[in-house]
């Protein structure tokens, strides 16, 4: 199995065969695509995220709706809450009404001096960890290791909590204006356009959800999402939600079974289904956008990406230099666009720049810039090698002691005092001038 799963690989990813025609290309590329999500969704990662956003869920839809409702409610629009869950849990079929009133009634009955502070503070908490379970699992899809910080996730966390509502909420006016204006009555009176008002109602839910996938795959990663790989990603979620949401609810249709089985449960299996096809398809859209923006990776996939020691030696000693290179011209350096420039995923640099900023070489800002720890010309080559060679990665315990012979100790340290011997003379604004000299 695995061996002709390796031949298929390699017919995907080989150069093309020099028969295939430009047709042929695109579908070769196109197939890359289907076979690196097919594989990743395989794998089970994605799945079991998006089962984790489910229990959240379930924590945080009344919470979410009470702030959305408080919002709109402010605005004049407290009536648009009911007809957004409504579209949301159409897929349902009949118990979507049933569910759309009970979380509204939840919401109606949500009162400060009845909840309490202390409530009020859990039932927020519960609604930001949703836009943060959401980051987490995109920044995991991108190789992002390190999220926003504390102070920056909060403040857009709640603005996302905020805007979201009012965005909606314009969005349904603009839909409901443009379908009651007297040009478009008047142009689909017309029998030969009157095929447009079907094809507009088909269309309003894939343009909105473009819109609302397209938003979060380009704001939620913490690295920068081109609009290119956030549209076509969003676009092509947006598509498989409606097909879903159809097809969902001509099984719901005619699951007379489950009904009969589960009686009044049926309900509630049947939302908990919905939820994770919802969440399974955002997070499947969201590694379509990383694949988009960044195809080399379609082949290694979301499998963990380990340097080898030389690499990372590398690694550290490029990062001091690319360090100080920034602070010369003035420009904001990250491990994100650092790890773009290396060309290296963030999830291999991060535990590198970690260590060096462990070891006091370097320092990470709260806007999760890159400085110098200290003076580049009191900072030696062989202090930040065996910074690298000294640090644990990863989550495992660091063991730094073994009882090996001595003349494994003493070739150990011959090797030690040659990368002194080798670096130890050398400072990193020589090295930074040499690059410099390098370039010119």
């Amino acid at each position: 199995m695995n061996a002709t799963l390796g031949a298929v690989e390699n017919a995907l990813f080989g150069p093309p065969p020099r028969h295939l025609g430009r047709s042929g290309v695109v579908l070769q590329r196109l197939a890359r695509y289907i076979w690196a999500i097919t594989r990743d969704l395989a794998i089970g990662d994605l799945n079991l995220r998006a089962v984790g956003l489910v229990f959240t869920s379930l924590l945080s839809t009344v919470p979410l709706c009470a702030f959305s409702f408080s919002v709109l409610k402010g605005l004049g629009f407290q009536h648009s809450l009911a007809p957004i869950l409504a579209e949301f849990f159409r897929p349902l079929g009949d118990n979507s009404g049933e569910l759309t009133r009970r979380i509204i009634i939840f919401v109606d009955h949500m009162e400060g001096g009845v909840v309490g502070s202390v409530g009020l503070a859990f039932l927020l908490w519960t609604a930001v960890s949703v836009v943060q379970k959401v980051e987490d699992a995109c920044n995991h899809i991108w190789q992002v290791a390190r999220p926003r910080s504390l102070g920056k996730r909060i403040g857009e966390y709640v603005g996302v909590l905020i805007i979201g509502p009012i965005v909606v909420a314009t969005a349904l006016g603009l839909t409901a204006s443009i379908g009651t204006s007297s040009w478009i009555a008047h142009l689909t009176a017309t029998p030969s356009l009157s095929w447009l008002k079907g094809m507009a109602g088909h269309m309003a839910p894939v343009v909105a959800g473009t819109l609302g996938f397209g938003f979060l795959y380009a704001f939620i990663p913490n690295t920068r999402v081109s609009r290119r790989a956030a549209f076509w990603a969003a676009f092509a979620s947006s598509t498989v939600w409606v097909a879903a949401s159809y097809g969902f609810t001509v099984v719901v249709a005619y699951s007379t079974q489950m009904v009969a089985v589960y009686a009044g449960f049926s309900i509630v299996l049947v939302a908990l289904m919905w939820l994770w096809l919802n969440w399974l398809i955002l997070l499947t859209g969201a590694l379509l956008a990383f694949y988009l923006q960044h195809p080399e990776y379609l082949r290694s996939g979301q499998r963990d990406v380990v340097a080898t020691a030389r690499l990372r030696e590398q690694l550290a000693l490029a990062t001091m230099l690319g360090i100080t290179r920034s602070l010369q011209v003035g420009e904001r350096l990250t491990v994100a666009s650092l790890a773009q420039t290396l060309d290296v995923p963030s999830l291999a640099l991060q535990p590198i720049v970690e260590a060096l900023d462990v070891a006091g070489l370097l320092e990470i800002t709260t806007r999760e810039r890159l400085l110098l720890g200290r003076d580049p010309s009191t900072i030696h080559l062989d202090a930040i090698v065996l910074a690298i060679r000294d640090a644990g990665f990863g989550r495992a315990i660091l063991l730094t002691e073994a009882q090996t012979p001595d003349v494994v100790r003493a070739a150990t340290q011959r090797i030690d005092e040659a990368i002194g011997h080798a670096l130890r003379q050398t400072t990193l604004a020589e090295l930074a001038a040499a690059d410099s000299a390098a370039d010119a």
